[in-house]
């Protein structure tokens, strides 16, 4: 019986799984550290769990269905390496990105910032320092377990420039992420695209499906401009459903409070359409709104219901399933070069 798409990935899913829990176990014989620290061990355990806690391992689907376009029997060891680095590069964006927020929780649980407060009470710069570290830790074994692998020296180096450019191309991203909130006026649709590019598709999208393609002997480089077209489109999408959750979405289902994009002052694609939508008294309460990290749940419900009055909510979704199609067409044009 052929194998139907959604049992594959769930099988991406469940493997990965079992390699990142041997992973984590392997560190304590493979990362040095002085025989005393105690924080070490901590910090390691802490990634872990947040790594280990949910997600839903997208990426690794990509890196597993980039490799069947070139052949069905990729190298495991390439694959998991492959794997393990763009999990442990998502590991570190959340570390830092709830930092940045100043998130409590994440996957239902608490935030790596909020796990070191609540060790270091009356120590906050000692647990912000800490938070930044074990994030810094976090990139650094992506990179190292691309390093570490049983792979071909060339292969090796393939894939550490993948996740290299892909980290930069993250940090620019999240600077101008942050410059975006600050700009005045509304952001227009093209910041916003460019803004979750580099924030977001260039690492969870383009550099799956090219340490896919390498893992298993394609060359990515010879098809890098559609390759970034359909990675932008995909992490359009993907920016647009993470921002349409914030205010529209199912707080318990997400393991985090909805209205985080609102308190914090952020311009993303479900404010901007509201600041352009709406107008009057309603624009007045949004505006008082954004960046006041005292609103009410109640305020985010009462602009909730301003979205769905106006339509904004279908308005995300259908410019989602815009970006959704044309991300198809792009692959749909890949079928004579790859296998269906």
């Amino acid at each position: 019986m052929t194998e139907q798409p959604r049992d594959r990935v769930a099988r991406y899913g469940r493997r990965f799984d079992r390699v990142f829990a041997e992973y984590f176990d392997s560190l304590d014989k493979t990362l040095e550290a002085p025989a005393f620290s105690r924080y070490t061990p901590d910090c390691l355990a802490l990634l872990r769990d947040l790594s280990l806690r949910g997600g839903k391992r997208m990426r690794v689907v990509l890196v597993h269905e980039a490799a069947r376009l070139v052949r069905d029997d990729a190298p495991a060891e390439a694959l998991d390496a492959a794997a393990l680095s763009v999990e442990l590069l998502q590991t570190h964006g959340l570390v830092h990105d709830d930092l940045i927020d100043d998130s409590a929780t994440r996957r239902g649980g608490p935030t790596t910032y909020r796990a070191y407060l609540d060790r270091f009470p009356g120590h906050p710069r000692a647990a912000l320092g800490l938070t930044v570290l074990a994030g810094d830790l976090a990139l650094a074994l992506s990179l190292r377990v691309l390093l570490d692998a049983d792979l071909p020296v060339e292969l090796r180096q393939a894939m550490t420039e993948v996740q290299v450019r892909a980290a930069a191309d993250t940090f620019v991203g999240q600077i101008t992420d942050l410059e975006r909130d600050f700009a005045p006026g509304t952001p227009d649709e093209e910041i916003l695209h460019d803004v979750a590019d580099h924030k977001s598709a260039r690492y969870s999208v383009l550099a799956p499906l090219r340490l896919g393609l390498l893992a298993a002997g394609g060359q990515p480089d010879l098809h890098d401009a559609e390759l970034r077209r359909y990675a932008r489109l995909v992490g359009i999408c993907g920016q647009m459903r993470d921002d349409y959750l914030d205010l529209f979405g199912d707080a318990a289902a997400m393991g985090k409070p909805t209205g985080a994009d609102i308190r914090e002052g952020r311009r993303s694609y479900t404010v901007a359409r509201l600041l352009s939508t709406v107008s009057g008294s309603e624009r007045a309460l949004l505006e008082r709104a954004l960046g006041d990290r005292d609103c009410t749940e109640e305020t985010v419900a009462a602009i909730r219901e301003i979205g769905e009055r106006h339509g904004v909510p279908a308005h995300l979704r259908a410019d989602m399933s815009r970006c959704a199609e044309q991300a198809a067409e792009v692959a749909a044009a890949w079928r004579p070069r790859w296998r269906e």
